[in-house]
């Protein structure tokens, strides 16, 4: 079964606030490595602290998506 325009709308825009997600991640990472070598442990820690959070918020977001193809999620355009 195909899915709706609604529903097309709302796989391609988790699946783009996932990718979001996720080079947001790598660009934290950078700047994590950057602040380790520059002696800023805490700092490096708490980017390391948020690359893991936004890592986990990405595969949820990836997660729904899959649902919104498999039709567990469902989105209606109202008028």
């Amino acid at each position: 079964m195909w899915l709706n325009e609604a529903e097309q709308e709302l796989r391609r825009d988790l699946q783009g606030l996932a990718s979001d997600l996720r080079w947001s991640a790598v660009e934290l990472l950078r700047i994590e490595q950057q602040l380790r070598l520059s002696g800023n442990e805490a700092d490096a820690q708490a980017m390391q602290r948020l690359c893991s959070l936004f890592q986990g918020d990405e595969e949820k977001l990836s997660g729904y998506a899959e649902e919104v193809k498999a039709r567990l999620i469902s989105r209606n355009k109202t008028p």
